[in-house]
Order: C-alpha cells, then sequence, then structure tokens
C-alpha cells in the first residue's frame, strides 16, 4: 500500500491536506506533521508515530516544504530505508499528480512524472499575459 506523509513548517501542511480534501474528496493514507505548531511534540515523536504505521510492505512518499531546512533534515534518517521517497519543496499540483497515480505504477516513476508536471505548473502569469497580448498585436 502507498502512504504519504505532508510534513511542513507551521500549519502549511493542514492548508495543503484542507485543498486536497476539496479537490480529491478524503483522502485515505495521508499523514500530516506540522512541525513546531505543538510544543510537547518533537518533530522526531511524530516520524516516529508515522513509521510506527507502515508496514514492511507499504511505500511512503513523504512531502516536505523545504529543501535543506529542519523539517526536511529530520526526514533524511529515514530516507535510505527501503520504499521510503523524499521529495522537498512540493507544490498542489505534484501533491494531486502522486496522490491520484496509479499505484501500481513503480513510486520513483511516478514522483519523476509528477515532479516534471508540476514544473509545468509554475507560471509566471502577468508575462504569459503580456506574451499573449503582444502576439495579438503582431
Amino acid at each position: 500500500m502507498r502512504k504519504f506523509l505532508i510534513a511542513t513548517h507551521g500549519t502549511f501542511a493542514g492548508g495543503i491536506s484542507s485543498s486536497l480534501d476539496i479537490i480529491l474528496g478524503k483522502t485515505e493514507n495521508v499523514f500530516l506533521i506540522q512541525a513546531y505548531t505543538d510544543e510537547n511534540r518533537s518533530i522526531k515523536e511524530e516520524i516516529d508515530y508515522v513509521i510506527q504505521h507502515i508496514n514492511q510492505n507499504d511505500e511512503l512518499i513523504v512531502f516536505t516544504d523545504l529543501t535543506g531546512g529542519s523539517v526536511t533534515n529530520q526526514i533524511l534518517q529515514y530516507a535510505l530505508k527501503e520504499n521510503v521517497y523524499v521529495v522537498a519543496g512540493f507544490n498542489l499540483p505534484l501533491l494531486l499528480d502522486i496522490l491520484m497515480a496509479d499505484h501500481e505504477t513503480p513510486a520513483d516513476e511516478v514522483i519523476e512524472t509528477g515532479i516534471a508536471n508540476a514544473r509545468d505548473q509554475i507560471v509566471f502569469v502577468n508575462k504569459l499575459l503580456t506574451a499573449g497580448k503582444k502576439a495579438e498585436n503582431d
């Protein structure tokens, strides 16, 4: 079974989860870590909780907000485990692509395709509109 972890600084993970619920409906097998929002729980404790819910036959795809950030750095200790994949610097189109992907497709292939598609979604719209206007005037 493919499971997912969205781990971010602050409540970003909760906002992303809310967007996923609106677009996809309630998603299963998605864990959230909202780092530094609960003074009593460490990131390590939260990660350990998630890892305890991952069986030997499960895959875990982890999404973190910042490459080199403290959340990603804490996750890295698990990155070399078999069937754990870490993607840093995610966006909503990437999550949608990967969560909706065929679970029979290998995770690394799903991730690579998702990253390529997500990059295409990052657009400087003003420039796009200006280029469109210029083309109309030519």
